[in-house]
């Protein structure tokens, strides 16, 4: 993937502090992220389209923009907390000039290639780039646990620091803009994989009269004790050895247990069907016998695995 990120060096101020910003968007994340910024001792400038979302952040000191032009060119550092990437478009695209010579943090959900687009446009007309991916709920903004990807240019990443490191632990990914939302995507996919997992387990047991406080409590201990494998987990797909020992194998690992239980009491089997459905993609091909980390072939297509083996993780 050829480098989209700005080619020259970032327009930011060299000194650390205080290094004004504007925020764009005033959803929960945004007056977090504003908040965040503004306690910091950062001159700190707000917009957002619906007026009378910025009331709580000019008491704090923040300042509200009359328009996005004002907002755009109060500031050197300029971030996005829009609604979505064609937000962002319609938002930036109008002022396009007035964001030249200055730098774009884009915080917005997108996928890998949209933010990659944004990356191609930003530097067409002189805009410094960089990408993020948001690991926190706004009520973490600024505390343990807040952790914000990010990638693009490294020499922008180091420059915005002194702003970036207000809303939690910072972390550079690379130069390729597509690799913070690639892993914000990809680990959203597997908490609300877990979530729903969840939410499967407190139906099956509601069906006794088991209230979801409770199994709650059994569940939690449990996936947390399970996570632990992932690691070995990890170790054997990028092995791709599946016939190593002391793996349960697929076809022990087939829920249809979980399917049948589930139809006898008279639940959807969206979640367990779907694990089925994978593991018996591999059985069928004749893998019954590996182990059930196999799975992960019933997800990747044939260009996935090929990039994969080549040693792209």
């Amino acid at each position: 993937m050829p480098d989209q990120s700005a080619a020259t060096a970032p327009a930011l101020p060299s000194t650390p502090s205080p290094l004004p910003v504007t925020v764009l968007g005033l959803g929960a994340m945004g007056s977090a992220l504003a908040a965040a910024t503004a306690e910091a001792g950062h001159p700190t400038t707000v917009w957002n389209r619906t007026a009378g979302r910025a009331d709580a952040l000019v008491a704090a000191g923040a300042r509200e923009a009359t328009s996005v032009r004002d907002a755009v060119g109060s500031s050197p550092l300029v971030v996005a907390v829009l609604l979505d990437h064609a937000s962002v478009h319609e938002t930036l695209g109008p002022v396009a000039d007035a964001l030249a010579g200055r730098t774009l943090v884009d915080l917005v959900t997108t996928t890998p290639e949209e933010s990659r687009e944004l990356a191609a446009w930003a530097t067409s007309h002189g805009i410094d780039y960089l990408d993020g991916g948001i690991m926190a709920v706004p009520a973490m903004i600024g505390g343990p646990g807040s952790e914000v990807l990010y990638s693009g240019s490294r020499a922008v990443f180091d420059a915005a620091r002194p702003v970036l490191d207000t809303w939690g632990e910072s972390t550079w990914l690379g130069e390729d803009p597509g690799l913070a939302p690639l892993y914000d995507l990809a680990l959203l996919a597997g908490m609300y994989a877990m979530f729903a997992g969840f939410f499967h387990g407190v139906a099956m047991v509601g069906t006794a009269g088991v209230s979801a406080t409770d199994f709650a409590r059994r569940a939690a201990p449990w996936l947390v004790a399970m996570t632990s494998g992932l690691a070995d987990y990890a170790d054997v797909i990028d092995r791709r050895d599946y016939g190593g020992p002391g793996q349960q194998s697929l076809e022990f690992s087939d829920p249809s247990d979980m399917v049948r239980a589930s139809e006898e009491a008279g639940l959807a089997t969206d979640v367990v069907a779907a694990v089925q459905a994978l593991v018996r993609r591999q059985v069928d091909a004749g893998h019954g016998a590996d182990g059930f980390a196999r799975a992960v072939e019933s997800i990747r297509t044939d260009t996935t695995r090929t990039h994969t083996a080549g040693g792209t993780r």
